[in-house]
Order: structure tokens, then sequence, then C-alpha cells
């Protein structure tokens, strides 16, 4: 048998609750310790009943315990990129949820000193692990559709967030459309050469207020000269809208939404079928244990990291493009490091 790998939790909002659940029941893991700024009764309670260890205000008792192998980090997104650095210097293994910072500089840094540690980082896209998303993957990898020509990406959530949320989270491009952005990526499997977004604000004035939008296309061009159209919305009414499809010179292929039950109703009157599931925690509850248990196997088995660091700083990079590309009106360029197959924005 393979020795589960020992790990701690920093930060126990809604994310980190939902990794402590699934990290709990699966062997490759045990889960000694979280650590959370603000512990609260419900907290404790929470934890107790689920058996789980203490729960510490300061995360560096966790970082300090020799027997934690690796961390995850689901603390507030400006605080990922510090807790990265904290961790690498502890040689902890890391399992960051995404974005990996709101600033390139920032970013860049974590991951230097990562790389510097010798220590493994994964970026939470968990979307890569969806097994309708991977069956695409699969066809554009095997040559089944041949050269892919455009790809649709179809995301939107079925209500808006909260102002305080808004406010901290980097906006529509960093906090939503960057899940987006590495979809693209990892679809495609080359880089972007150009961002051109048109964003409007029609779903609450509260995001023009923020700064953002709340309804975007945005269009992103590969450098094999391929296009992939997404759209975005803050509020589907009826559901989570997460749909994907990928043209080719032989043909298509598309991931519809997930529903809770596969049943059609015909009548004179109409024709029915469920809602898509409602939120990410349902739609993609397979695929947050799928991208735990990888990494998992990143450790033990030295298999290749399934979202690495680089990935996460190029979701990043598209979303700050995109985002100067809705202030300024115009595409933004983006250059293509033939020797690491970087893209870095022109303009910024």
């Amino acid at each position: 048998m393979v020795k589960p790998i020992v790990v701690g939790i920093i930060g126990a909002g809604r994310i980190g609750r939902l990794h402590a659940h699934n990290l709990r029941v699966m062997p490759s893991f045990t889960l000694k310790s979280i650590a959370e700024a603000v512990v609260s009764e419900d907290l404790l309670a929470w934890a107790e009943s689920r058996g789980l260890g203490p729960v510490f205000v300061d995360a560096e008792d966790i970082l300090n315990d020799p027997e934690i192998e690796a961390v995850f980090i689901c603390t507030p997104t400006d605080t990922h990129a510090d807790w990265i650095e904290r961790a690498a210097r502890a040689g902890k293994h890391i399992f960051c949820e995404k974005p990996i910072s709101l600033s390139p500089q920032q970013t860049s840094r974590a991951l230097q000193i990562a790389e510097e540690a010798g220590v493994l980082l994964q970026v939470g896209f968990n979307r890569r692990m969806d097994p309708s998303f991977r069956k695409l993957k699969q066809l554009v990898q095997s040559g089944e559709l041949g050269s892919p020509h455009i790809v649709k990406i179809t995301s939107r959530d079925p209500q808006p967030p909260g102002e305080g949320y808004v406010r901290s989270s980097g906006g529509m491009f960093m906090d939503m459309t960057i899940h987006d952005f590495d979809m693209a990526r990892y679809l495609m499997g080359e880089e972007v050469t150009e961002v051109y977004t048109r964003g409007a604000n029609l779903v609450d004035p509260m995001f023009g207020r923020c700064g953002d939008v709340d309804t975007a296309v945005i269009t992103l061009t590969f450098a094999s000269g391929a296009i992939c159209v997404i759209d975005n919305s803050r509020k589907a009414v009826y559901g989570y809208d997460q749909r994907v499809e990928v043209f080719g010179s032989l043909g298509s292929a598309t991931a519809d939404n997930c529903r809770p039950t596969t049943v059609e109703v015909s009548t004179a009157a109409s024709v029915t079928r469920d809602q898509p599931q409602h939120f990410f925690l349902e739609r993609y509850n397979q695929a947050f244990t799928d991208e735990v248990a990888a990494f998992a196997r990143t450790i033990r088995l030295q298999e290749p990291l399934i979202c690495s660091g680089l990935d996460g700083q190029q979701a990043e990079r598209l979303a700050v493009a995109a985002k100067e590309s809705q202030r300024t009106g115009l595409p933004v360029k983006l250059s293509v490091s033939a020797g690491e197959g970087r893209s870095e924005m022109q303009a910024l």
C-alpha cells in the first residue's frame, strides 16, 4: 500500500470545507489539521462533527508540523501568493485554489520560490478533470476532430455574487472567466496570441459601481489561427450553464450541461427536461475529487501535474489582457516565447 499523504488545510471557508470533506474519505490522504484566521463556534462544531483534527488560528502551526507533507491553500485570493511562498520555504507540496494572485509580479515570485524549494505546486482548475471536458480533450489530441478551428465556451452563473466578494475578487475575468481561459488552453494545447473583450452591465448596477462587468464575450486567437469564443453572464435564471463545443476540420464535439436526470417529458403542450444543476458544487463535484486524487498521484507516483503553476499563471495573463481590452475597447496582442511556450502581453 502507498503511504497516505498527511495534509493540512489553510482556510476553512466554502472551498476549504469542500476539500476537507473529500480528503477525509480518500485513502490517499490523512487530513491532520485546519487553520482559519477566525475560529468560530460554527467552525469548531463542523470540525468536531466530522472527526477532523485541530483547528488553528495561526497557519504557521501547520507549516511547522514535520508530519505534514502538503498543504491546501483555500484562503482569500490576495493571500495565496504569500502562503505559497511560506509553504514552499517550509518544504510542503502545495495545492492552491485559483488564481495564484491578482498581480503578475506576485505570481511570478511565488512560482520561482516554489521551484527553487523543489516542491510541487498544483493550481485548482478542477474543470480539467470533468469527465466530459476530458473527453473533448482526448478527441482533440487523437485528431478525430481534425484541426480545431473554433472553440465555444459558455459559462453563466445562476446568481450574482455579493458586492463584498466582487470588490475583492479581481473582477469577472479573474474570478470567473479565468476558468474558461484555462479550459481554452487545456483543450487547444497551445498559447493565445490575441484577446478581445466586449463587456456590459446588464444584470446589476452594483458591478458597474465596483468597476466590473456582469456580461461579456471574449474572443481568443491562438498561435495556430484557431479562434475561441467565450460568453459569460453573472445571472442565468435557469441554472448553472456550462457548455463547450470544439469544431474542427473533420467534425465537432459538444459537452452539454449536466442535469439531475436525463428524463425528457413530451406532451401536446410542451417538451421539457430538468434544468441544469444549480451551481459549481453540484456540477463539478466529481472533478473536485479527481483533481485531488491526481495531486496525490503526482506526489507519490511522480505523474505530471494536471495543472501546474505555469498553467495558473497563463490563465491570469489572459484575465489581465481581457480586462485591458475591456478598458480600451481594443484587442490586446500577446507575444509567445518559442523557447518556453509562454505568452506575454506586449501592451502591459
